[in-house]
C-alpha cells in the first residue's frame, strides 16, 4: 500500500486542496487507464492536454489529481495536487512509487545522435558475459536478467523505467544500461533517477520536428550531464566538437575517449574488414567483430564505462573480443550468390554516411553499392534532401523508397529527398513507393560481388502507414527475395 503523501516527497507543490494521507493505488498519466483509487497525472503533450481528461479519470475512479492548473470545479472527496511542471513531479512519484530503485543498482546513462543503442546493448551483452546480472533499457527491448520485454520508446515513460528498475532490484540486477534520449530528457522522463554514470556519443542532424533549434537540441542533451550527481562519471566523445560541450556543467568525474584527439581512451583502427576491426586501445591490439569506424567509437566508449565501472581493463578486452552485433545494427549476410546485404538503422545524415563510407573504405572498385533508403513521415524533413544527397554521392545505385511514412503522403516524402539529388548523380537513382518492390529491384539490379543496403528501420519489424503497423522485416525480405532471383 502507497500512501499520497510518501510518493509527493520532492515533488515542488503549489498547493493542495484535500487530504495527503489517503492510501492509492497507482500513477497513471492516461486517463483511459485509470481504476479505483489512482493518481492521475495531467500532462500536457504534442498531441493531447491531459487537463481536458481529469473528469474522466475522477469518473473511473481517481481519487488524486495532479495538475498545473486546477479545474474551474473541484470534486469533493478528492485531492487536487497543483505543481509548476507536471512531467517533473511525474519523475518524483514514479520514482517515490517504487522505492527509488535506481539508487539500488548501478544505472548508466548513453546519450547522443547515433551509438546510444549498441553501446546499451553491448554493455548489457559484456557485463552479462563478465557474469554479471544485468538490466537494459533500449529501443530495440528491454531485458531483466534474461527476461525480455517488448520495448516502445527510446526512453519510457518515468512509471515505466521505474517500474522495470524496480523489477531489476528485485531480480538481484547490479547493473543497467539505458538509452536516454533527447525527447525524453526534455519531458523530465530520467528526473530522479540517480545515475552512476553517463556517455555521451555525437551530435548531428536530428530531432529538429521536436527541437526548433540545433542548440536546443545540444543543450537537452547537455541538461543529462548537468544533472549527474559527484559521485557519478560523465564519459564523452572528444572527436565530436560537442563532447566538450556536455562537460561544461557537470559535476561529474570527467572522461574522454577518442579515435583522433588526445583523451583518456584512445583508440587505433589498424585493419578494417567486412569481419571485423583490429584496434589497438591503450596499447594493446583487440579483434573484433563489428564493423566501421562508427563502432570503433562504440567500442572504445563501451571499453571506457566498462573501467569507470571497476572492470579490468585487460579482461574488458577480452570481453570485447567476443561480442556480436546488435540487430540491425550493420546486420550482414551473403547469398548464395555472393551478394552481400546489409541492413542498418541509419536514419540520419550523419549516420547514413557513416555506413556509407565505411562500406566504400572496405569494398574494392570492382563491386556496385547499391543503397535502398527512406526517410519517415511527421518527423524532421529537413535532413530529406541531405539523406538523398548523400546516398547518391557514395553509392553506385540508389533505390529512393517508403520508410515508415506514417500519416504523411509516401510520394511527397520521396519529393522532398529527391530535390537533394545533384544532376550528375540523377541516372542513379530510382524511385519506387512500395518498400518491398524497392527491396526487389536492389536484388535484380546486384551482380555477384555486389553490395546492398538497406537503411533505415534497421531492428523494426513493422512498416507504419496511417496509424497501423504492418509486418515488414527488411532482413527477412532481402534474405528470401536474394533466394528467390538468384538461385
Amino acid at each position: 500500500m502507497r500512501i499520497l503523501k510518501d510518493i509527493l516527497f520532492k515533488v515542488a507543490i503549489e498547493s493542495i486542496n484535500g487530504s495527503t494521507d489517503n492510501a492509492i493505488g497507482k500513477i497513471e498519466f492516461d486517463s483511459r487507464k485509470v481504476v479505483e483509487n489512482d493518481v492521475f497525472v495531467a500532462i500536457r503533450g504534442s498531441i493531447s492536454d491531459g487537463h481536458n481528461f481529469i473528469d474522466t479519470a475522477i469518473g473511473l475512479g481517481a481519487k488524486t489529481i495532479i495538475c498545473d492548473t486546477l479545474p474551474n470545479a473541484l470534486v469533493k472527496g478528492i485531492t487536487y495536487v497543483t505543481v509548476s511542471d507536471t512531467n517533473m513531479a511525474l519523475a518524483f512519484m514514479a520514482a517515490n512509487y517504487f522505492y527509488n530503485p535506481s539508487a539500488k543498482l548501478k544505472l548508466v546513462g548513453i546519450t547522443g545522435t547515433n551509438g546510444k543503442t549498441t553501446i546499451a546493448s553491448l554493455l548489457y551483452q559484456l557485463f552479462q558475459k563478465a557474469g554479471h546480472k544485468v538490466g537494459l533499457l533500449s529501443t530495440v527491448k528491454i531485458m531483466v536478467g534474461d527476461t525480455e520485454y517488448k520495448a516502445t520508446h527510446t526512453t519510457p515513460d518515468s512509471v515505466t523505467i521505474n517500474h522495470y528498475l524496480a523489477e531489476m532490484v528485485s531480480a538481484g540486477i547490479e547493473y543497467c544500461f539505458m538509452e536516454v534520449s533527447s525527447h525524453g530528457i526534455h519531458q523530465k522522463r530520467t528526473e530522479a533517477l540517480q545515475f552512476a554514470g553517463g556517455v555521451f556519443t555525437n551530435l548531428s542532424h536530428d530531432h529538429l520536428d521536436y527541437h526548433p533549434t540545433f542548440a536546443e537540441y545540444r543543450d537537452v542533451k547537455k541538461s543529462f550531464f548537468d544533472h549527474l550527481p559527484k559521485t557519478a562519471f560523465a564519459l564523452t566523445n572528444a572527436d565530436d566538437k560537442n563532447g566538450v560541450v556536455m562537460f561544461q556543467n557537470t559535476v561529474a568525474t570527467k572522461r574522454t575517449y577518442a579515435l583522433k584527439s588526445y583523451a583518456d581512451f584512445r583508440a587505433q583502427i589498424l585493419e578494417s574488414q567486412l569481419s571485423g576491426l583490429l584496434l589497438k586501445i591503450d596499447g594493446n591490439e583487440v579483434w573484433v567483430k563489428l564493423i566501421g569506424t562508427f563502432n570503433a567509437y562504440n567500442l572504445l566508449a563501451i571499453y571506457g564505462t566498462a573501467v569507470e565501472l571497476g572492470m579490468d581493463s585487460l579482461e574488458t578486452l577480452r570481453l570485447l573480443s567476443d561480442l556480436e552485433s546488435v540487430s540491425g545494427r550493420f546486420q550482414y549476410i551473403v547469398s548464395d550468390a555472393q551478394i552481400t546485404a546489409i541492413v542498418d538503422y541509419a536514419h540520419t545524415p550523419d549516420a547514413l554516411e557513416n555506413v556509407l563510407k565505411t562500406i566504400n573504405d572496405i569494398r574494392t572498385s570492382n563491386e556496385q553499392l547499391i543503397t535502398v533508403v527512406g526517410c519517415g513521415g511527421n518527423r524532421d524533413k529537413t535532413k530529406r534532401p541531405i539523406m538523398a544527397s548523400i546516398a547518391s554521392t557514395l553509392s553506385d545505385k540508389v533505390v529512393i523508397t517508403s520508410d515508415n511514412p506514417r500519416n504523411e503522403d509516401p510520394e511527397i516524402i520521396i519529393n522532398e529527398m529527391e530535390v537533394g539529388i545533384e544532376a550528375q548523380n540523377f541516372k542513379k537513382v530510382l524511385s519506387i513507393t512500395d518498400r518491398k518492390q524497392a527491396i526487389k529491384t536492389a536484388c535484380q539490379l546486384a551482380q555477384p560481388n555486389d553490395i546492398i543496403l538497406i537503411a533505415g528501420k534497421g531492428h523494426e519489424t513493422y512498416q507504419e502507414i496511417k496509424g497501423i503497423r504492418h509486418d515488414f522485416d527488411d532482413m527477412k525480405i532481402v534474405r528470401e527475395l536474394l533466394e528467390q532471383l538468384h538461385k
